[in-house]
């Protein structure tokens, strides 16, 4: 892809205003020298996500942050996918926390389980979470990378770290879930990783 950290430069807009990605990501892009700047900084609103595919989302959130700040942004689209409900919630996993008063993923996670236990006690609890990283210049280059975690489904929620529907997913091959890792142990195989893995290739570093 050609691409160099210099490419990027000091600063980047992050597209999003979800305080857990935020802060996941901004940990991730650290050892790089690169700053992380909320979109929020540059008074930017969040867009309508209208895409029905993670690229899709996370272009348009990207393409908007670049515009509007003059800067390279960088935009996660993630979720999770299970496997009984035909990959449900999928792009519409924020979707599924949204209330009056903002987002309970404590309801989000109650919904599909809900679902599972709806389908009888044989349903597979089958998952994984999916993220796509959309690097988007003021220029127009666009760069998209892709990544994903196998896993399975737990009920109760287990752990108070991370965000989302962390404390229902069980990574393949461990025993706790990512609401109860240690966020470097998380960093290390989850969807966010494997797709800044792929950045970091590109990247020559």
């Amino acid at each position: 892809m050609g691409l160099r950290l210099a490419d990027i430069g000091p600063k980047l807009v992050l597209a999003s205003h979800n305080q857990g990605k935020l802060r996941e990501i901004a940990e991730l892009l650290a050892p790089f020298g690169i700053e992380a700047v909320p979109a929020s900084a540059f008074g930017l609103a969040e867009p309508v996500e209208t895409e029905d595919s993670f690229a899709g989302n996370a272009l348009l959130k990207a393409r908007f942050a670049a515009a509007g700040s003059g800067l390279p942004a960088l935009a996660d689209d993630s979720g999770l996918c299970v496997e009984a409900l035909g990959g449900a919630p999928g792009v519409y996993t924020a979707d599924w926390a949204e209330t009056p008063e903002g987002r309970d993923w404590m309801l989000a996670m109650g919904k599909v389980e809900e679902k599972l236990q709806a389908m009888g006690p044989d349903v597979s609890r089958r998952a994984a979470f999916h993220c796509t990283l959309a690097l988007v210049w003021p220029d127009g280059r666009e760069a998209l990378f892709e990544g994903q975690v196998a896993g399975s489904l737990v009920w109760p929620p287990r752990g108070d770290r991370g965000f989302g529907y962390d404390p229902v997913f069980v990574p393949e091959g461990y025993r706790e879930t990512f609401g109860e890792m240690d966020p470097e142990a998380k960093h290390a195989i989850s969807h966010r990783a494997m797709a800044f893995a792929k950045l970091k290739a590109a990247l020559g570093a």
